[in-house]
């Protein structure tokens, strides 16, 4: 079974996800500088990671130094760059989508978080997580719904 792992980036730490289709296998918290030992570590899975896009509107370091710790990511595996646009455009319909109707989105979508003692297939998603939940849901279906389909935007 395909394993997709989805990554938020940021400019100091990445929230990461590995989705199977149907559930979170393992997700979390990484600073960048984690990023080989973590790209080794998902050897097993694609990993599609958010794709910053300029709409015209001035941007500050911050977003600078995600676009370069993205450009590190890509250089240690074979990533799908997935632009936030085609991640609300396929979860939500809209490309005016918030990050709550995403996160509502997937809840409806695959059920509840859970709890400790009943883990639902979302179980450890919260904060950044959503993201790259959504980013990784994202790259598994496209993926999975056209059987020609290759990440079309790869690097590596």
């Amino acid at each position: 079974m395909t394993r997709i792992c989805g990554i938020d980036p940021g400019p100091r730490e990445f929230a990461w996800v590995i989705w199977d289709g149907t559930r979170v296998i393992e997700c979390g918290d990484a600073p960048n500088y984690h990023a080989h030992s973590f790209a080794a570590a998902t050897s097993g899975s694609r990993v599609a990671v958010e794709w910053i896009e300029s709409f015209g509107m001035a941007v500050g370091r911050e977003v600078f130094e995600t676009v370069f710790s993205i450009g590190r990511m890509a250089t240690l595996a074979n990533v799908r760059l997935v632009p936030r646009r085609d991640v609300k455009l396929h979860i939500c319909g809209s490309p005016r989508a918030k990050d709550a109707n995403i996160r509502q989105a997937l809840i409806d979508r695959f059920g509840t978080v859970g709890t400790k003692k009943a883990p639902g297939p979302l179980w450890g998603i919260s904060k950044h997580r959503w993201s790259a939940l959504a980013v990784a849901v994202t790259a598994f279906d496209l993926e999975h719904t056209d059987h020609e389909a290759t990440f079309h935007r790869e690097c590596g």
